[in-house]
């Protein structure tokens, strides 16, 4: 395996050995993860488990953004979960959106201090809904995240499995979770045009070379894109009509970049929003 380097403070991976697999680099980071350390300040792994794929990122004091490793939901099984346990941190983070892999990620880390985010976990904003047990792990977290960064009010847009809009209302130290709107994710509707018609065939999400297809795989990148953009517009249009002020807009997930581009009311696109939230629920429950 291969050693880290560490250049100007920070902890670097040279290149790794292409037969160690996927958890080459998340075994160097563990082994690394003392090159950020300071103070007592714990270190922690990060978990989103969502429906389709899981993303771990060990978080250390002094570390700038996140080395991220992906794994499809499915394979999380004990022989998986295992690996992990071999990784250097203090405590564990668990975002779950699927029962069934967050009893097995609970099991699995039960050796040292996990907290596994729910409504019930210590928080920086309030919640302002009426059965706050129905609300996803990591849409508190997308919530917390953006207040973090740019205070309330705030919606997040995630670009997942699902595309949900969290809202954050209030201001300052009086913000809360207000709710949202949950709709398919753009991966969603394309797969299911696919599958449910003999001749649209599979196609890779990108920007259409033009709102007129010249082909059939133009046309519903087309449909796709705009007809996604539309819909999220028009959501972000009734969100902020119920607010009494103009709030900003990040957006997160897979196909954010993609989207937003086309889209000027999002302020910003924060590709680890999700687990930057995750750290810091993790940090105030856990410490």
């Amino acid at each position: 395996m291969v050693e880290p380097e560490i250049k100007q403070g920070a902890c670097q991976l040279s290149s790794h050995h292409p037969n160690y697999g996927l958890f080459t680099a998340f075994f160097v980071f563990g082994r690394a993860v003392d090159c950020f350390a300071s103070g007592k300040a714990m270190r922690l792994l990060l978990i989103d488990n969502s429906n389709t794929r899981t993303k771990f990122a060990l978080s250390a004091p002094g570390q700038q953004g996140y080395d991220i490793q992906r794994a499809p939901t499915r394979e999380l099984e004990p022989t998986f979960i295992e690996k992990l346990q071999a990784l250097e941190f203090d405590a564990s983070v668990i975002s779950s959106v699927v029962p069934e892999k967050a009893a097995l990620l609970r099991e699995g880390l039960a050796a040292r201090p996990l907290h596994e985010i729910s409504h019930q976990s210590a928080l920086s904003i309030g919640i302002d809904y009426p059965r706050p047990e129905q609300i996803g792990a990591d849409r508190l977290a997308n919530a917390v995240a953006v207040h973090a960064r740019i205070g309330a009010p705030a919606i997040v847009v995630d670009f997942g499995t699902a595309v949900t809009f969290d809202v954050v209302g209030g201001s300052g130290t009086q913000a809360s979770y207000l709710g949202g709107v949950i709709a398919p994710g753009l991966a969603s509707m394309t797969d299911y045009l696919h599958q449910s018609t003999a001749l649209l065939p599979e196609i890779d999400l990108a920007e259409p070379e033009s709102a007129i297809g010249k082909s059939t795989t133009e046309a519903m990148r087309a449909g796709a894109v705009y007809g996604y953009r539309g819909m999220i517009r028009e959501v972000l249009q009734a969100i902020q009509r119920e607010l009494d002020a103009a709030p900003t807009v990040l957006a997160t997930g897979g196909d954010a970049a993609l989207i937003a581009a086309g889209l000027p009311e999002v302020h910003e696109v924060i590709a680890d929003l999700t687990l930057e939230g995750i750290r810091l629920i993790g940090e105030r429950n856990l410490t």
